[in-house]
């Protein structure tokens, strides 16, 4: 995710301009300011985005407090019901998102399909918000005297989020924060920025109250903005591991609560009783899926040698069967993001051949069912990659697939250990034994066996260990509620009964 600083002027042919989305409203921003939307499968300049100011994020941050008490004091009821409304209205109208990830991002239709899927998965949790913020109760603990807690929103609450899930990473965050009662302003990319407009407008006609969900785009301004608001309750945000450690470090030094997922290196152990179609299968789909370009990609395959030559040859060739192309044709893998940032994942390929790596597949040059221009770069292989290379040791993010051979179990986990990251792994065996002892001893937060993307359903929180992840607390699940809401602990003593009115009726809920 770059966070660089962009003075773009817009250009003398008219494009259209994305506006933040404040207090129910869009709103222009200076079009001095702003940066471009591309369209990555044509390599062309679809929009621009404007980039807010200092006062642009200070005029958001205001709106979600002004509109912080009247949503606090909402029933837990009616909170419900606007989730509820907002999960249908997004399930229906989902092929209209998609379309529009697909424009800016460039992941195919099928994908980001399934990118919703997995953001209506925490919606849903979101619906569930009742049984995961009721409190406690200790009866009598003294003579007539009882304690219990209460779970309440913490306030104005940023988010940040990456350009490779500009849907579903918003959707891990904003619905458990608004459901809980706290109002918030999203940052997202200013490389796909239309989808958490899309969201935001689709939360107003779910019923949200204006000012609830405040969207300003752009760039380390708008970031350092959130960041130092004295406002701004809690950050939670999603991208590489130098800006997760500039995230964590400048909020928490600002009073802020933290949430920083970073970047990652996932390694797939396969061992020699492993199913090497299924392992062979689960690397191409986890490898260049979305292009390479999630934090939960496998990067690195850590084959045993007796089965490396057969497991590389089958990886291979299920490689020359993908379509690449424009992800409106119904291909397997469409481009990455930027030409820059094709150029730069292009640019490993020539390091990991200096390093003594051989390139087996080259997916620079790859034949597309697309436009020229657009930012293309094929699945690649590369096998007998040395751990000491840049191609393993930094977080490529593009569909590059690092085969690294190695003895055994203990050479392989002491590889996946010896990493700064500790995101995603998984190992792929027949072997009982083996999966047990790997999940015990591997230190990585999250661990597949025989599944090679161990994302955890919404239920259950998402986050790694080491410099993956910043802060206090994982992503969606009982940790997601637990870090949008604080508790308070009561104390009480009554010396006299309370007494109400007669009232028959059913009662209601309001």
């Amino acid at each position: 995710m770059s966070q660089t600083a962009t003075e773009n002027p817009q250009p003398a042919t008219e494009v259209a301009m994305v506006e933040h989305w404040i207090d129910g409203a869009s709103v222009a921003g200076d079009p001095e300011r702003s940066g471009p939307v591309y369209n990555p499968a044509l390599g062309i300049e679809q929009k621009r985005v404007h980039f807010a100011s200092t006062d642009d994020v200070d005029t958001a941050v205001k709106a979600a407090a002004r509109a912080f008490p009247g949503w606090r004091d909402t029933s837990i009821a009616k909170r419900q019901q606007v989730m509820f409304t907002f999960r249908e209205l997004l399930n229906a109208r989902s092929d209209e998102l998609a379309a529009i990830l697909t424009s800016e991002h460039g992941k195919v239709l099928s994908d980001a399909a399934g990118e919703i899927a997995r953001g209506l998965e925490v919606v849903e949790l979101a619906c569930a918000m009742p049984g995961y913020t009721k409190g406690e109760y200790s009866e009598n603990v003294s003579t007539g005297i009882d304690v219990y807690t209460l779970r309440q929103p913490v306030g104005v609450v940023g988010i940040i989020s990456p350009f490779n899930f500009p849907a579903m990473v918003p959707l891990w965050f904003f619905p458990l924060a608004i459901a809980t009662g706290n109002t918030v302003v999203l940052k997202p990319s200013e490389k796909d920025p239309s989808a958490a407009v899309w969201l935001a407008r689709l939360m107003q006609e779910a019923g949200l109250p204006d000012g609830v969900l405040n969207v300003v785009h752009g760039d380390k301004v708008a970031v350092d903005a959130l960041l130092e608001h004295p406002t701004v309750r809690s950050i939670s945000f999603v991208g590489s591991t130098p800006i997760a450690q500039y995230i964590y470090a400048t909020a928490t030094a600002n009073g802020k609560r933290v949430q920083a997922l970073g970047g990652a290196k996932n390694h797939m152990l396969v061992l020699p009783d492993a199913d090497l179609d299924l392992a062979a299968d689960a690397a191409v789909n986890a490898g260049f899926g979305s292009a390479g370009e999630r934090c939960m990609a496998i990067s690195a395959v850590l084959a045993v040698d007796t089965i490396a030559d057969e497991f590389v040859e089958k990886v291979a060739e299920r490689m020359s069967r993908l379509k690449i192309g424009d992800g409106t044709r119904g291909c397997d893998m469409g481009p990455l993001i930027t030409r820059e940032h094709r150029d730069k994942v292009a640019g490993y390929l020539d390091v990991a051949a200096s390093d003594g790596a051989t390139v087996v597949v080259d997916g620079r040059g790859v034949e597309v069912d697309g436009e020229p221009d657009g930012f293309w770069l094929g699945p690649t292989l590369v096998d007998k990659v040395p751990t000491s290379s840049s191609v393993y040791r930094d977080e490529v993010f593009g569909p590059v697939l690092s085969v690294l051979r190695v003895e055994g179990y203990e050479d392989a986990l002491d590889i996946i250990n010896s990493s700064r990251y500790g995101n995603g792994t998984a190992i792929f065996t027949n072997d009982g034994g083996a999966a047990r002892r790997f999940q015990r001893e591997v230190t990585v937060g999250m661990v597949g066996i025989n599944v090679p993307i161990p994302v955890p359903v919404a239920y259950h929180s998402f986050g790694g260990w080491k410099d993956s992840f910043f802060g206090d607390a994982k992503a969606y699940g009982p940790r997601g509620f637990d870090f949008f809401t604080q508790e308070k602990a009561i104390t009480s003593r009554w010396l006299d009964p309370s007494h109400g009115g007669l009232n028959l009726g059913f009662p209601q809920h309001d």
